[in-house]
């Protein structure tokens, strides 16, 4: 296991205020008395969130300036759902530095991921705490920089689901189905994997704190496999349902969304 310095380089960031970072690091778990506050993560956790958004949203307006606000938002988005901050954690080998209670250690809290991106926000709210908006932006900007190459084919997440659903229909009449795999951690702090099928196939996997969370990542993971793949014949227009003669002029209709 890493020793503090040497994640501290990893971040690319040294604390001077060494018990920030420690607090960032350490998990409610810990907190056995719940009636003190501040000495777990969570409000550096809620700073951090703010942080972080205020970082991205900023960053995002100034390098593409022919974006409009809803593909601004859905990049935003994309880049600090629960799943992409928890594979920036694991980049850093965050979770091995975690402080834990025995029972968070025993059910896995070390690699999960509201645990891992939970922390990442108290990482971040600590070095914006200790080093201000430019040392925060600057770590922000190092660990997302991938993300930025990647936009344009970021997809629509307004609505994973009713978006899927269309895309599947374009060439089946079946309907995508989700199927919850797995609810894990304790009661507090649960965490639901599910499954989405088309014909019985599965197609992709997504997890969150709630059954729908979890059947959205599924749906956003699904829509970013089909768009991978070639689109010569992948995706024809959805067929228009056949209606008898009449001498009205005809009704579009359009599928209901999820």
């Amino acid at each position: 296991m890493a020793t503090l310095n040497e994640f501290q380089a990893r971040l690319g960031y040294k604390f001077r205020d060494a018990s920030l970072l420690k607090l960032a690091l350490t998990h409610p778990s810990v907190t056995l008395d719940r009636s003190s506050v501040g000495e777990d993560n969570q409000r550096l956790e809620f700073l951090g969130d703010a942080v972080l958004q205020l970082i991205l949203t900023l960053a995002l307006f100034e390098r593409f300036p022919d974006l409009d606000e809803g593909s601004l938002t859905k990049a935003r988005a994309q880049m600090v759902n629960r799943t992409a901050l928890a594979a920036r954690s694991r980049q850093l080998d965050l979770g091995e530095q975690l402080l834990l209670s025995r029972g968070e250690e025993l059910h896995g809290g070390r690699n999960r991921n509201s645990t891992l991106a939970d922390a990442l926000e108290a990482l971040l709210g600590a070095v914006f705490l200790d080093g201000g908006f430019e040392a925060a932006r600057a770590v922000v900007l190092r660990e997302f920089a991938d993300h930025f190459t990647e936009l344009p084919q970021v997809p629509s997440i307004a609505n994973p689901k009713g978006e899927l659903q269309e895309w599947l229909q374009a060439t089946s009449t079946e309907a995508p189905h989700y199927s919850l795999v797995s609810a894990t951690g304790p009661d507090h702090d649960r965490e639901f994997e599910c499954i989405v099928l088309h014909e019985g196939v599965e197609l992709a996997r997504g997890q969150g704190k709630s059954k729908k969370a979890a059947e959205t990542h599924a749906a956003l993971a699904a829509l970013e496999l089909l768009k991978s793949k070639p689109t010569s014949s992948s995706r024809k227009q959805p067929a228009r349902k056949r209606k008898p003669r009449s001498t009205r002029p005809p009704v579009a209709t359009h599928e209901n969304p999820v």
